[in-house]
């Protein structure tokens, strides 16, 4: 179990009611369907993820166009390192992939967690 900050609780809560377009197409049309365990807007440290994979040890964020600002990449990248030394792989899409390559950022999931792609359905 990683640390957890409880007085970032109800920012979590607030994000998993008010998710993007985007979160909610991949909450709704793929992680619900999956296998496994899939915590949404999950609190590490003192970071809140938008999607974590317990089982798999993996993190999934989808980034907006304020993550290509330099401050942003600054901030994502000691995230990532940050994670990376709690055991924690962080893949990264776009909202632009989620709209226009769903299947794709679906199929790169599947693949980092070791599930198989041709049993699964989607909604586009």
């Amino acid at each position: 179990m990683f640390p957890y900050r409880k007085d970032y609780k109800e920012n979590a809560q607030e994000l998993r009611k008010n998710m993007t377009p985007e979160e909610k197409h991949l909450w709704y049309d793929f992680f619900k369907k999956l296998p496994v365990t899939v915590k949404r807007q999950k609190t590490i440290e003192h970071y809140i993820v938008d999607f974590y994979i317990p089982s798999a040890k993996i993190v999934v964020e989808i980034d907006g166009s304020q993550h290509y600002e330099p401050r942003h990449r600054m901030m994502d990248s000691e995230r990532d390192i940050r994670l990376k030394e709690l055991g924690i792989t962080v893949l990264r899409y776009t909202n632009f992939d989620v709209r226009k390559r769903f299947e794709g950022v679906a199929s790169d999931i599947l693949k980092n967690i070791g599930l198989e792609f041709e049993d699964m359905k989607f909604e586009r």
